[in-house]
């Protein structure tokens, strides 16, 4: 099912096909290093501003007809211009939201942080399920039927769904019948990144990725990039 171009097009010559480009948010202001997950008032950084307006003009010319988000901020705000583009009022998807993770508010970092204190190591009991937030077939569940919502809002064109990293890669994962749990530094799913679902009517017949802002992207954040002391690559976020 896996698609290795960079880019996935959805043809409308009679057959029903739909394209769902699940996008994850630009860069966010966060000086302190904290997971932040769930927890309101985070939003784009200045780079991240950037970052979205690049995805939205690297897919102006594409035949979106519908744009959601997450209801966090940061994800409102990485849609905004992408809705925009199309003249498209920007809808609202709970079900794309950030995984629930015991560790938001804390620091996450490479030496440091939440990892060093015993108190929070009976969290770290079970990496299959996981034990420290939102179970992972639970992620399936909710982002699959956001998938199928945006399908649907989008029959024979394309959508955009802004979503964070975790969810978005665990769905993709699931849709690529790999196992769940993984080592979070190599999820393939970089900021202002699309992971794009291509639809035959209701089943999904390829996956492409593709990174339109990769060169606004700090190295140390980019997919498979090597832990630096003092700079958290925000996993999940």
């Amino acid at each position: 099912m896996n698609q290795s171009s960079n880019d996935v097009s959805a043809g409308n010559n009679g057959d029903d096909i739909t394209v769902v480009h699940l996008m994850r948010h630009g860069e966010v202001h966060n000086p302190e290093g904290v997971l932040y997950g769930r927890r309101p008032g985070y939003h784009l950084s200045e780079l991240g501003r950037k970052m979205a307006d690049r995805v939205a003009e690297h897919l102006a010319d594409r035949d979106v007809t519908h744009v959601v988000a997450s209801p966090l901020e940061r994800a409102q705000e990485t849609a905004t211009p992408i809705a925009a583009a199309h003249g498209l009022d920007l809808a609202t998807d709970e079900r794309l939201i950030e995984a629930a993770n015991v560790f938001e508010g804390k620091t996450f970092g490479v030496g440091d942080g939440a990892l060093k204190k015993p108190g929070n190591w009976k969290y770290l009991t079970n990496p299959f399920r996981p034990s420290w937030g939102e179970p992972y077939l639970e992620q399936v569940v909710r982002m699959m039927a956001a998938l199928g919502a945006a399908r649907d809002a989008a029959r024979g064109h394309e959508a955009v769904a802004v979503s964070h990293q975790l969810p978005i890669w665990i769905v993709r994962s699931f849709a690529e019948r790999r196992r769940l749990w993984h080592d979070p530094r190599k999820r393939q799913c970089t900021l202002a990144s699309l992971t794009s679902f291509t639809f035959h009517g209701d089943k999904i017949i390829s996956v492409g990725y593709s990174e339109p802002a990769r060169d606004l992207v700090p190295s140390h954040l980019l997919a498979g990039a090597k832990p630096v002391k003092g700079k958290s690559k925000a996993y999940g976020a």
